[in-house]
Formats: structure tokens, C-alpha cells, sequence
């Protein structure tokens, strides 16, 4: 089963080889996803490691957990599931684009 990591504290200048390279200490990389900011294309710091088990994930949490990489201390943990976010839309958000209305349904 694949076991995928959240690496966090990244330098804005980190590729997703320089991931790939540095995981491949731990085992088989499956993958690697460098989250970047959908309009600039510039890295947001952060990425998804996955790993080919959860041996090789747990080897890679302990050996790059506060690892120095770029003058930057990683931080490396099991990836949690996403949460639900509700958008401006969305439900449970709790907001709506209408501004509230006043005066209920008055008939002139």
C-alpha cells in the first residue's frame, strides 16, 4: 500500500526532482506533487511525497523530519486526509454572495 507524505517548510526555489532525489534515500518514490499557486505558478512550500509503503514512509518521516534542505528545516509527516472547505458557495460555509435581506416578503 502506498503511503504518501506531507513535506512542509519547502524553499520557494525546491523542484519536484530535488524531492525525488532527496526521498529516493528512503525507498521507492511513487510519486511527488509540488503544490504551487494556481495563477502565479510559484511553489506555495509545500508538497506530497508518496511513497511505495508504509515502511519506506515512516524511514523518510524519521530521516527528513527537520532535515536542512536550502537553508530550510522540513517538516515530513504521514499526509491527512482533505478536509471539506466550504468556497463562498459552498455549503456549511456559513457565507453567502447576497447580502442579507431586510423587510421580508412586503408587497407594494
Amino acid at each position: 500500500m502506498e503511503s504518501k507524505l506531507y513535506v512542509g517548510n519547502l524553499s520557494y526555489s525546491t523542484t519536484e526532482d530535488d524531492l525525488r532525489t532527496l526521498f529516493f534515500q528512503a525507498g521507492t518514490v511513487s510519486s511527488v506533487a509540488l503544490i504551487k499557486d494556481r495563477d502565479s505558478g510559484q511553489s506555495k512550500g509545500f508538497a506530497f511525497v508518496e511513497m511505495s509503503n508504509q515502511a519506506e514512509a515512516q524511514k523518510a518521516i524519521s530521516m527528513f523530519n527537520g532535515f536542512n534542505m536550502g537553508d530550510r528545516e522540513l517538516k515530513v509527516s504521514m499526509a491527512r486526509p482533505r478536509e471539506e472547505r466550504g468556497g463562498p458557495m459552498g455549503r456549511g460555509s456559513g457565507h453567502s454572495r447576497r447580502p442579507p435581506q431586510r423587510g421580508g416578503n412586503k408587497r407594494y
